[in-house]
């Protein structure tokens, strides 16, 4: 196969909070890998905007610097002298979003829009100044109806939170130039879950109550909260992966086929999913909080209490809970979703158990088997189908699993080595206008219509987290959970 790489039309991109960590660590080095591979056009611009004193040449510099760190140095060696000409791209102004600073001197860098021309803002900052943000490039009439505003998670910290950004965000953009991004959303083998799904007969006949018996889905990182220590005791594991990035795999796994494959059709379906939820009830809940590990030095492995510095924090570090989908198609069918930090491996995966069959014609010796259908998003990307067959040698009938198992990278060798990670995906798709993989505002509220009541509810009960130790698969409590349904959490593997 060959990959085809299609130019986006001219804009300028304009990243607020382009000193930052995510700026340095993600969206400038998509920009730069989309650069080399010719997919920006000679006069696209990229202006960095943060408080800070530097002027473009100062800028250049921490970018170049930000970009020989993040990228290995067998691809700075090849992409040498594409390194500068994509650092000529770049400008900056130092500019405080609620003071009147540097406004105008924005203005004055970009022009007029027109209409071939897009305009997009990236606010790489805290949710704090997302209001302000969209309140200046109103004031300045910096925004046509070309703009684009792209907003990072998390959007709102509760129902009330997000209905207030939307409302905000509303006042000065349409619907359809808000692109609040899910980094997610843009990973290849979590847009393969729609291929799979509806691109093969094979697979949705099935898909429903009475073939499927549970579906599981994990999101295990090996790293604990360092460096978002702060952040992350106001979050905690239900608000930071649960409500987002665990709740749109669970859309596209259960949603219903769209019309067509159409950006509104799409999260239209998702919608569907996400109001079908059923509310959780207590016992269907397990939260956890990291421990140090047994055989950890002092000061080598510190616990999430220590790592945040507050010795009697609740905060989830871990969440596992069993949710219904109250739908025709998932009536009866429990999903069982759990993510957690400083777990045994990293690792993300889907697994679709399916029903065992409804009569064995081969006796009690050759055992219970079922099919299991796995979706690996990360890492070793691929799928595995265990299918059953006859133990080959004499001696009767005698059953066992064996897996039809298909690696991204070896299918589609070095088409998959050169495929877009999520941010350069996600960030073409904004220039294009094409918001498939993006949140929409009611999508984001009905998440939270549903998260709200389970946070409000361990928070009136009292609940602690259960301690958990680091490199392990979580609390005990978890197995508990699936063990009442005489059923088992799949290994976490790397």
């Amino acid at each position: 196969m060959v990959s085809r790489v299609i130019p986006v039309q001219a804009f300028d991109l304009v990243i607020f909070g382009g000193t930052g960590d995510l700026a340095r660590r993600k969206i400038l080095p998509a920009l730069f890998r989309r650069h080399c591979a010719g997919q920006l056009p000679q006069d696209a611009r990229i202006v960095g905007v943060a408080r800070r004193a530097l002027g473009s040449d100062g800028y250049r510099d921490l970018i170049r610097a930000a970009l020989q760190n993040e990228l290995s140095g067998t691809e700075i060696a090849a992409r040498g002298a594409e390194l500068e000409r994509f650092l000529a791209r770049l400008e900056y102004l130092a500019i405080d979003a609620q003071a009147v600073d540097g406004w105008t001197a924005l203005k004055q860098m970009l022009g007029t829009p027109t209409p071939d021309r897009v305009r997009v803002f990236y606010f790489s900052v805290g949710p704090a100044l997302f209001a302000p943000l969209a309140e200046q490039i109103w004031r300045y009439h910096l925004a046509d109806d070309q703009t684009r505003i792209v907003v990072e998670k998390p959007f709102g910290h509760d129902l009330a939170s997000a209905k207030a950004l939307n409302r905000t965000l509303a006042s000065h953009f349409d619907e359809s130039q808000i692109y609040r991004i899910d980094h997610y959303l843009g990973k290849e083998t979590v847009q393969n879950l729609m291929a799979i799904r509806f691109g093969n007969m094979l697979f949705e006949p099935l898909w429903n109550s009475q073939y499927v018996d549970h579906i599981q889905i994990t999101v295990a990182e090996s790293v604990g909260v360092d460096g978002r220590a702060s952040y992350y005791d106001k979050s905690g594991a239900m608000r930071d992966m649960m409500q987002n990035h665990l709740m749109q795999l669970l859309c596209l796994i259960a949603m219903e086929p769209p019309a067509k494959f159409d950006p509104d059709a799409v999260r239209d379906e998702k919608l569907k999913v996400i109001r079908a939820l059923e509310p959780v009830e207590p016992h269907h809940i397990v939260r956890g909080q990291y421990s140090a590990a047994e055989d950890a030095e002092p000061g080598e492995d510190q616990s999430y209490r220590e790592t945040v510095g507050d010795p009697r924090s609740t905060t989830e570090s871990y969440v596992a809970l069993k949710a219904h989908i109250s739908n025709w198609r998932w009536a009866g069918t429990p999903f069982y979703l759990r993510t957690g930090k400083r777990l045994v491996a990293r690792s993300s995966v889907i697994n679709i158990f399916f029903k065992d069959a409804p009569h064995s014609i081969f006796g009690a010796d050759a055992g219970r088997h079922a099919n299991l259908l796995t979706i690996r998003l990360q890492p070793d990307e691929g799928i595995t189908l265990k299918v059953t067959i006859k133990e080959p040698g004499p001696g009767g009938m005698r059953l066992i699993d064996v897996p039809l198992d298909m690696s991204f990278a070896q299918a589609l060798g070095a088409d998959i080595d050169g495929a877009p990670d999520a941010y350069e995906r996600l960030i073409t798709d904004v220039i294009r206008g094409n918001q498939t993989l993006f949140m929409r505002g009611d999508e984001v509220e009905a998440a939270w219509a549903w998260t709200d009541p389970i946070i409000a509810g361990w928070t009136s009960r009292g609940d602690v987290p259960k301690p958990y130790d680091s490199g392990s698969t979580g609390p005990g409590d978890a197995d508990l959970l699936m063990r009442r349904d005489e059923r088992e959490w799949r290994g976490i593997n790397p």
